[in-house]
């Protein structure tokens, strides 16, 4: 019992520790892989609180969902890293107003309502396991088909919209080059060009130069 009552307190500032680093970094992979950490800390609390069935779901899907996150933010965002010490925060004060409501009514709600009084013994494991799989795969069936098809759906638009994106920019960066290219040729030509015009003309001042001395004998 003490040991089951000290992994519920170490979970859970895990789990607290990890949700206050979510906010503490400019980076959005860090955050989304400290949120991951805080989620797995709550799977872990609730293998300590002896229900498996539910750890071990919030783990799985967790983890999945964090992954996924992590991938749409390298692929739309512009810093995901937080190397560019880009300012993400907006309208910071209404945020603490809201946080600290939010953390106070918290703190509050579980001690004005009335939990009513433990009348049954919870079930084993075996038996939470069987009822939580009749509830996934009955009425809850469709909550997590749609959920699965969505998040699939949305990767598959991911990659549709990033490829072409990463096309155009290698076509872009080719006509540019191309017209680089063409602007160093045309600016080479009038030099070439103009080579010759200047051989003609001295060739044209040497002529006249040859009937100037030509004529000087005849006065």
């Amino acid at each position: 019992m003490l040991l089951q009552l000290l992994a519920v307190i170490f979970f859970g500032l895990v789990a607290i520790w990890f949700g206050i680093r979510v906010f503490l970094t400019r980076s959005m992979v860090r955050s989304a892989l400290a949120l991951l950490g805080s989620m797995a800390a709550l799977g872990m609390l609730f293998l300590a609180l002896e229900a498996e069935f539910l750890g071990v779901l919030q783990l799985m899907m967790m983890a999945t969902e964090m992954t996924v996150m992590a991938v749409f933010m390298v692929m739309f965002m512009m810093d995901p890293g937080g190397l560019g010490q880009m300012e993400m925060t907006h309208q910071k004060r209404l945020s603490v107003v809201i946080g600290g409501l939010g953390g106070v009514a918290a703190a509050v709600l579980p001690f004005l309502v009335n939990w009513g009084a433990v009348t049954e013994v919870a079930p084993d494991p075996a038996k939470q396991v069987h009822d939580l799989g009749i509830e996934l795969m009955s009425r809850s069936m469709i909550i997590f088909e749609t959920a699965g098809v969505t998040i699939l759906v949305a990767m598959i638009v991911a990659t549709m919209l990033a490829t072409p994106q990463r096309q155009g920019q290698k076509s872009g960066q080719t006509q540019r080059s191309g017209l680089i290219n063409h602007s160093e040729k045309g600016a080479a030509r009038p030099f070439s060009e103009n080579e010759p015009e200047e051989t003609s003309h001295t060739g044209h001042a040497g002529h006249e130069v040859k009937q100037i001395e030509h004529q000087e004998p005849a006065q």
